[in-house]
């Protein structure tokens, strides 16, 4: 499914049979938000059942203020979006302007101390915010621009939201995701952004963002990683989750360089219907891990 207004276009669009509109009351809302597109999820909490799912590309934007005028006429004429009884609201934030820290090491009135090591913050434009990863025990500093947070405090004000970094929701829904016994290294291709996660028996051992201006950047990322991490290119097992088809032209190159491939799947966390078949089951794992995560 594609359609299109001036500033945004629908890529995917499932609604599940079971979805009420009477009981928003017991529905969470997940947002995902990134510089060129905006991911929609609905989950019943009571049978964490996913019950909605909406894929929206902002190509034609080339500001965050043309970014957030699209935002809000996508917002106006959607017809849940702007709803004030969600049981609860999460909010996704992709960018590049995060750190990681030791739970153990996290000071709150430090936090902007910690992002500035890593990113250049724009005074007086952008709110620094922290969310927690249970599962490893460490904190996601991050940075979210504050006109876009006012406006969502405006919207859910009587509503429980909260914000978190797409770093936070990857690495918690690898954390769940991951087996013991093995050790692969897990790809999240995004668009026009590369993610890679390494963990070891459970606690996470690397986790980088890249930026994609052409294939070739794939393979070069990972075979950096690959060789940092001493990882052996033909023998050691890549998860891949993401923007990347099974059949596709990228795929189909991807897997001349690197053997050992093979694709993620649902999360166990929630329960899909017959209805989502039509969505591949590698896709979306960091806007299903947003129901993980929790301050």
């Amino acid at each position: 499914m594609q359609t299109s207004t001036a500033n945004y276009k629908v890529i995917k669009k499932v609604k599940d049979d079971r979805f009420d509109e009477e009981l928003l009351h017991q529905y969470n809302l997940l947002i995902q938000t990134g510089p060129k597109d905006l991911q929609i999820a609905v989950v019943d909490s009571q049978e964490n059942r996913l019950l909605v799912l909406e894929d929206y590309a902002m190509s034609n934007v080339q500001s965050h203020g043309e970014l957030l005028a699209a935002l809000k006429e996508l917002f106006d004429a959607h017809a849940l979006l702007k709803a004030g009884f969600w049981r609860e609201v999460k909010i996704g934030i992709k960018n590049n302007k995060f750190c990681q820290v030791p739970e153990e090491l996290f000071i709150e009135k430090n936090a902007a101390k910690y992002l500035k090591l890593n990113a250049t913050l724009e005074e007086g434009k952008e709110k620094v915010l922290w969310c927690k990863n249970t599962s490893i025990h460490s904190v996601t500093v991050f940075s979210v621009q504050q006109d876009f947070h006012d406006w969502i405090d405006s919207i859910y004000q009587n509503t429980t939201h909260q914000f978190f970094h797409q770093s936070a929701c990857l690495i918690e829904g690898i954390a769940h995701a991951s087996k013991p016994d093995t050790n692969p290294l897990y790809v999240y291709v995004d668009r026009f952004k590369l993610h890679i996660l390494s963990t070891d028996k459970g606690k996470l051992v690397y986790y980088n963002q890249f930026p994609i201006k052409q294939f070739a950047d794939y393979v070069k990322y990972i075979m950096l990683v690959l060789k940092s991490l001493n990882m052996d290119q033909q023998t050691s097992e890549i998860v891949l989750w993401g923007y990347i088809g099974k059949n596709s032209p990228h795929y189909l190159e991807f897997i001349k360089y690197i053997r050992n491939v093979s694709f993620g799947e649902r999360p166990r966390h929630l329960k899909f219907s017959y209805l989502f078949d039509e969505v591949q089951e590698h896709q979306f794992i960091d806007l299903y891990s947003l129901q993980l995560l929790a301050n």
